[in-house]
């Protein structure tokens, strides 16, 4: 399937379900706002709306992306992520990513292959419309098997699961953007993790 036919596909897909239109997950679009959710507002919307972006995100049969929603959570509210679009984001991690002391590491120190750490996302307008975006996640892998990005796979999805790209799989070229940014945190294992204030 075309990457052309994929955006136009999950375009419409977009349109159909909420009658506006928005740009395809993968530019990072900023969206306009007067200022930051209330962390307990941001929680009470993540609450309504979360059991609707797994079904969105279904479609796309990914394990990862199925099973995240019961891994810890990492933020006690949802947070503005202006990396991620000025998206409301939540930080997921598995067992082994979080007993590994993610968020907690330490110069030098490394996740072991098959730690996953999962953000999704959701946008809120100025008029307060609400909509779930796209879900990122990053899966350690064993040495030497993707040096390119620091031995992480990164793989975005857009809310209707379309996958937009997979650094090891299909369209890797439209999610490169990942890494460039996370080079920035090649001392501790080139992850970020969210603002102290939200951390649990």
């Amino acid at each position: 399937m075309s990457r052309l036919y994929r955006l136009s596909l999950a375009l419409l897909t977009c349109l159909a379900l909420t009658g506006i239109s928005h740009a395809a997950e993968e530019e990072h679009l900023r969206i306009k706002i007067d200022g930051p959710l209330p962390p307990a507002r941001a929680e009470a919307i993540y609450n309504k709306i979360k059991r609707g972006m797994a079904d969105g995100y279904a479609p796309a049969r990914d394990p990862i992306v199925k099973a995240y929603p019961r891994w810890h959570r990492h933020n006690k509210a949802p947070y503005l992520s202006d990396t991620h679009g000025n998206r409301y984001a939540n930080n997921f991690a598995n067992a082994m990513a979080t007993n590994a002391g993610y968020g907690r590491l330490k110069p030098s120190q490394r996740m072991p292959a098959g730690a996953v750490v999962v953000k999704d996302t959701f946008t809120v307008t100025p008029e307060g419309e609400v909509f779930p975006a796209a879900v990122f996640y990053m899966e350690k892998l064993a040495p030497g098997r993707s040096p390119a990005t620091g031995d992480w796979r990164f793989v975005q999805l857009l809310p209707d699961g379309s996958y937009i790209g997979d650094t090891i799989g299909d369209s890797p070229e439209d999610v490169a953007f990942c890494f460039t940014c996370h080079k920035a945190m090649a001392e501790v294992d080139f992850l970020f993790f969210l603002p102290e204030a939200y951390r649990k």
